[in-house]
């Protein structure tokens, strides 16, 4: 086993045994608002983050996730666009499809997926994962044709065995090609497995892993928002 492998199997884990939901005062994910301090704006953008523990931005202020790393570049760009960070730490894809619903009552002009770690951890047939992620991509095209979105790809932990983890990861380029939608190849490339870039418990990014991440999803983004 690679040391790539142990650091993706360890982040499995931690997204499970760390990251479970809690009872607790609704978050801005929750309750749909902008994780930004900038004034709203109507007319604004919307570019939607809709994930687990990752996009969250686990035990960080919610300054320093990647979502709002990515608002604080837009700003700087002066681009008209306003990020919504819709993680919820514990999520899985069946919980994602059961609130894309009322998610999407919000304009929304760019949408990340960014699910499918937590059922990997635990085992979940495959085939069911794929059709919830895809249930969620024909609800968003659903809601406007016109939504753009991206799909960001993450990997299964060895110890699932080798054809699991095969077939987990090719999900996401699976999802890429059926819809004909950018994808994210893994959004912890850089990241996973490197002490220096992770919190105490070596699992999820701390500030400095979050602006790698930022960067492997703003060159997918980035095309889509200044086209």
């Amino acid at each position: 086993m690679t040391k790539q492998h142990l650091a993706i199997s360890f982040l499995m884990i931690s997204l499970f045994f760390a990251c479970q939901p809690k009872k607790t005062a609704p978050t801005n994910a929750e309750n749909n608002t902008p994780s930004t301090s900038t004034e709203r704006r109507e007319n604004q953008k919307v570019i939607l983050f809709f994930g687990n523990s990752l996009t969250a931005g686990y035990g960080l202020e919610e300054s320093q996730s990647f979502p709002s790393l990515i608002q604080k570049r837009i700003d700087s760009l002066e681009l008209d666009y306003r990020v919504v960070n819709g993680g919820i730490s514990g999520e899985t894809s069946a919980g994602g499809f059961a609130r894309i619903d009322w998610t999407l009552n919000q304009p929304v002009n760019i949408f990340i997926l960014e699910l499918g770690a937590n059922d990997a951890l635990r085992g979940f047939d495959l085939a069911a994962t794929m059709e919830n992620l895809q249930n969620i991509i024909s609800a968003v095209q659903a809601k406007d044709p016109q939504i753009k979105i991206i799909v960001a790809g993450m990997k299964a932990p060895p110890n699932m065995g080798t054809e699991y983890s095969k077939s987990f990861e090719n999900i996401y380029k699976q999802l890429s090609r059926d819809n004909d939608v950018p994808l994210i190849p893994f959004l912890l490339e850089g990241v996973a497995g490197i002490p220096d870039l992770n919190l105490a418990d070596g699992m999820h990014p701390n500030e400095e892993g979050q602006k790698i991440v930022r960067e492997n999803v703003w060159k997918v983004l980035s095309p889509l928002i200044q086209s």
